[in-house]
């Protein structure tokens, strides 16, 4: 690309906080406490779809082999976000959605096959699910999660004798509660059992390290523009090699065959790796966006990114038990991710959410209370901010 955009070089910076208070300046605008439903970008994505949009206005698509190799850039960063070795295993995709769809009309089905899920989930990884078995007579399992026992009730089925499900698929981190499960134990179980394990990661990648290769996830995926920091509109599919080409195809174009780009191919064939699941022209202008992103995560760390939530995480809990608030959402580390979902007796928690709203405290109205979600930039200052706003709203 033939713009002025440069990587991200944190050495430029006297220290690390230096680096990310400049790369989010929306902390100086407002209270940002809704990273588990939209998130801003850091300047990086900024000015890298400036940059983008600027050489396009200057040469069109005169450097177009460039922007390819954008595309493979992001692709492999992405395989380091989730934990794989193998780029090859990894698919750029418009959302969440569109990869559980790929890999609900992928396999095969007998009527009377098991999809287990839990009874917490965002509509998105329900249903797909439910479409499955009003067409196929597939049968599908809520089961429940708590705080106290979050995977209890999925490993009991994984190990079942009887009503043994085909395939779990759960949400990483529940979107309303928060409540993150163990997916090294889960994926285990499933490997155990020959049952296959498909994780909707949305709430996850971004915010703490994740381990598809380690983990034994047969499929995972999300959109990018929560945690990890991108835009809406593109995001990446996961999909463990051995089942590359067992997935069947139902969606064709000249992006997913093997020598894409030669238009002359006749006798053509999908691709052995998971482009076969790109039918069609990518998003270059989101993967400018979301591999400015990534970059930005994965220099920072993920474990560092994980530990500041944390902290962020602790520090609003606190505040918010202080303020007399009712928590929804896990306490114990170990089941907690960095979503905060509280209430207050008395108080119309929808309403107050409106009110914080137009206060500048960005967050949600999830789960029957306010949904906090600070990321690894979000300030104390900021978050301060927040909670005397809160403060003054119910007395």
């Amino acid at each position: 690309m033939s713009s002025k955009y440069m990587p991200l070089s944190p050495e430029n910076f006297k220290t690390q906080a230096e680096f990310v208070a400049d790369q989010f300046p929306v902390n100086e605008q407002c209270m940002y406490l809704n990273h588990a439903a939209v998130a801003p970008w850091p300047k990086c994505t900024s000015e890298a779809v400036q940059e983008f949009a600027k050489e396009n206005c200057q040469t069109g698509a005169q450097g177009y082999l460039t922007w390819l190799k954008k595309e493979q850039s992001l692709r492999s960063k992405l395989a380091k976000l989730v934990g794989s070795k193998n780029e090859e295993c990894v698919a750029l995709v418009k959302n969440t959605s569109e990869a559980l769809s790929i890999v609900a009309y992928g396999l095969e089905w007998q009527a009377g096959d098991i999809i287990l899920i839990s009874d917490d989930e965002f509509p998105s990884n329900r249903i797909v699910w439910e479409s499955l078995a009003q067409k196929f007579g597939i049968i599908v399992k809520q089961v429940a999660i708590n705080a106290q026992h979050p995977e209890a009730e999925i490993l009991a089925a994984i190990n079942s004798k009887t009503d043994k499900p085909k395939m779990i698929s759960v949400s990483a981190v529940q979107y309303a509660s928060g409540i993150k499960l163990n997916l090294e134990k889960l994926g285990l179980a499933c490997k155990e059992n020959n049952v296959l394990f498909c994780v909707d990661a949305i709430q996850a990648v971004g915010a703490m390290e994740f381990k598809c290769d380690e983990w034994h996830i047969d499929f995972a995926m999300a959109d990018g523009h929560k945690w990890m920091l991108g835009p809406e509109g593109l995001g990446f599919f996961f999909v463990k090699e051995t089942h590359i080409k067992k997935l069947k195809l139902y969606q064709y174009g000249w992006h997913m065959i093997e020598g894409a780009g030669d238009f002359s191919i006749k006798d053509w064939q999908p691709a052995k790796n998971a482009k076969r699941f790109e039918c069609g022209s990518p998003n270059m202008l989101a993967g400018y966006a979301l591999e400015a992103s990534t970059d930005l995560l994965l220099q920072v760390g993920l474990d560092n990114v994980a530990a500041a939530i944390e902290v962020n995480h602790a520090y609003l809990l606190a505040k918010l038990q202080g303020l007399g608030a009712e928590i929804l959402s896990p306490i114990e580390p170990n089941v907690r991710a960095g979503i905060l979902t509280f209430r207050f007796s008395g108080i119309n928690s929808a309403q107050l959410y409106q009110k914080l709203m137009a206060n500048d405290v960005v967050c949600a109205n999830r789960g029957g209370g306010v949904r906090f979600s600070p990321h690894f930039h979000t300030t104390k200052e900021s978050m301060d901010k927040a909670i005397r706003t809160l403060s003054n709203l119910i007395t």
